[in-house]
């Protein structure tokens, strides 16, 4: 191989099909999307390898394949990555659960799920400003974040470990989660439209819905881009919820459609400028 050769095909073309992947992973959730060939050229290697590694990459559930390209950002039947969430709608998300936060008093227990969302939640309750309380939930990152917080009794829900998500999930999960009860469950959803809130993966719907059934109040975190969407699983009817929080980029229509059924919703406000749109 020459030396120009060699220089054509990039500084990740030496690596391994599984470390490239990573290195693609991580650029993609990054940037939201890219296309095949953006891919191929930063990486040195042909459409053909791209193309395997992307379809290893969408099988694993990091990403969804288009033509000629590939995203990290939801669909109707496609949840974001817990990496790519992370990254988005953070003033929007802070807004929401800073009012969430007037809602819990020393002496609580409360349920936070595994939404990045609630994860605003539990690094504000870092701070160690309302305690003692209880927080029950099946979040990893949450886990991490408070395990070590005095005056907070952490109970970790378990069950099948899904990377993807960062969570604890399936029936084992439900199963604990159907043996508490709480005083308040805090959640987020991927979509709210026509009165209901939506999500597109049925193994985290089964845990939403056991995590309203065990708390006596329910709150709705949403930022403004859920709303006027739907996902492929229906959750739960917002009537389920004792409070809907958004934040104020949502527009009236959206807005409209919450008073049309009769949902109690609060608009709060956010600090900073726009970020870019993102999921629970």
């Amino acid at each position: 191989m020459s030396a120009s050769s060699s220089t054509r095909q990039g500084p990740h073309a030496q690596q391994g099909p599984a470390a490239r992947q990573a290195a693609m992973a991580e650029r993609v959730l990054a940037d939201g999307s890219a296309t095949a060939a953006e891919l191929a050229e930063r990486f040195g290697v042909s459409l053909m390898t791209i193309h395997r590694d992307l379809d290893e990459l969408e099988r694993q559930g990091v990403v969804r394949k288009f033509r000629g390209g590939v995203t990290a950002q939801p669909s109707g039947v496609f949840e974001s990555n817990v990496q790519y969430r992370l990254k988005t709608m953070r003033a929007q998300k802070a807004a929401v659960a800073e009012r969430a936060l007037r809602m819990i008093e020393p002496g609580m227990a409360i349920m936070l799920d595994d939404s990045t969302s609630t994860l605003e939640m539990a690094r504000k309750l870092r701070l160690g400003e309302i305690t003692p309380l209880t927080v029950v939930t099946n979040f990893l990152e949450a886990i991490n974040l408070l395990s070590d917080q005095r005056g907070i009794h952490l109970m970790a829900l378990g069950g099948d470990y899904d990377p993807l998500h960062s969570s604890f999930l399936g029936v084992s999960c439900v199963e604990a989660v159907q043996s508490l009860r709480v005083d308040v469950c805090f959640a987020s959803t991927s979509a709210v439209h026509g009165g209901y809130a939506y999500h597109q993966e049925q193994h985290i719907v089964s845990v939403k819905r056991a995590m309203l059934d065990a708390a006596a109040r329910n709150v709705l975190l949403i930022d403004h881009t859920k709303l006027a969407r739907t996902a492929l699983h229906r959750v739960v009817p917002l009537s389920r919820f004792d409070l809907v929080l958004v934040d104020d980029g949502a527009g009236a229509d959206a807005l409209r459609d919450l008073d049309e059924h009769k949902v109690r919703y609060e608009v709060c406000t956010t600090r900073g400028g726009e970020e870019p749109a993102g999921t629970t």
